[in-house]
């Protein structure tokens, strides 16, 4: 029997040795073994419950704070289409689906009078990857605005997580392997849309002037440790700009890795590792990856 007669039949899309370099910010890595773009939430549901156990799953977004190595990503790699990107209001509750970006949420809050929710402007990524890594900006992160997630459990079962089962620290949550955000659940309080436009501009400005949003890059590249700010650390440790293979440490803001065209994953978090290393020799201080590093080496 070969391997696709082993995969479950799906009203989505089903694709084997897909591309996934295409799809990240980095526009690095391997392929994926098996892509699965679902339908709809019951097929998501349907191929979870058929698939076997032993095989892997494993959610992409929109691949802004992400590594996928050379190596490739083994198992089912599940990316959520226009099905899953509605956004609704209800008073001043704003319901997201995962594959909705967070800058499309931030205007849906923006329109209804929904403030709060501004920061959304800042984070890059779907709802689905915000909520899986309590993402945060600008002095605020999910968890300060999650009611609940509806989550679609490896097994297929679809449960609904309030915030206090989240599991919610910096830039982490405590959902299970293998499970898929579907949708959220986010609460504002009433404001005026010209004020909470003008703080999103603000947002969106600083953020032009202050990161190479323009560049191939993953977003925030370390944590910031405990009263320090990660990019200062970086700099005075002398890696801004510095550069192994074609990445580099960008030098507009050394939080932020760049692929200058040919960089290889392995390129990318070779000098991750070895801004951390530095950053330990002359601070004393190690620095913990934000971005997200998946998939096997090549």
């Amino acid at each position: 029997m070969n391997a696709v007669a082993t995969m479950p039949v799906t009203r989505g899309k089903l694709t084997e040795g897909a591309a996934l370099a295409p799809l990240v910010w980095f526009k690095s890595g391997g392929a994926a073994e098996w892509l699965f773009e679902p339908k709809d939430i019951d097929d998501l549901q349907q191929f979870l419950r058929d698939l076997d156990p032993a095989i892997a799953v494993w959610p992409l977004g929109l691949g802004s704070n992400l590594i996928i190595r050379d190596g490739g990503m083994p198992g089912v790699v599940v990316r959520l289409g226009k099905a899953f990107a509605a956004i609704q209001a209800d008073g001043m509750t704003l319901n997201c689906g995962a594959g909705a970006p967070g800058i499309s949420a931030a205007s849906k809050a923006r329109d209804h009078g929904i403030a709060g929710l501004e920061f959304l402007r800042g984070i890059p990524g779907t709802i689905g990857g915000a909520v899986r890594m309590n993402a945060g900006a600008y002095g605020r992160e999910v968890c300060d605005i999650l009611v609940s997630a509806d989550v679609v459990l490896r097994n297929g079962d679809l449960v609904t997580i309030p915030l206090a089962d989240m599991g919610f620290s910096y830039r982490h949550s405590g959902l299970p392997d293998g499970s898929i955000v579907v949708s959220a659940a986010f609460v504002g309080e009433a404001g005026d849309p010209e004020i909470i436009g003008a703080e999103m501009k603000r947002i969106a400005d600083e953020r032009e002037a202050s990161q190479p949003l323009r560049s191939k890059t993953g977003g925030s590249t370390f944590k910031n440790p405990d009263g320090k700010k990660a990019w200062q650390l970086v700099d005075e440790a002398g890696c801004r700009g510095l550069q192994i293979g074609q990445a580099q440490v960008s030098e507009k803001h050394c939080n932020f890795l760049i692929n200058l065209g040919g960089a290889t994953s392995a390129d990318i978090e070779a000098l991750g590792d070895e801004v951390r290393k530095r950053v330990k020799t002359h601070s004393g201080v190690e620095l913990h990856w934000e971005i997200q590093r998946v998939g096997d080496e090549a």
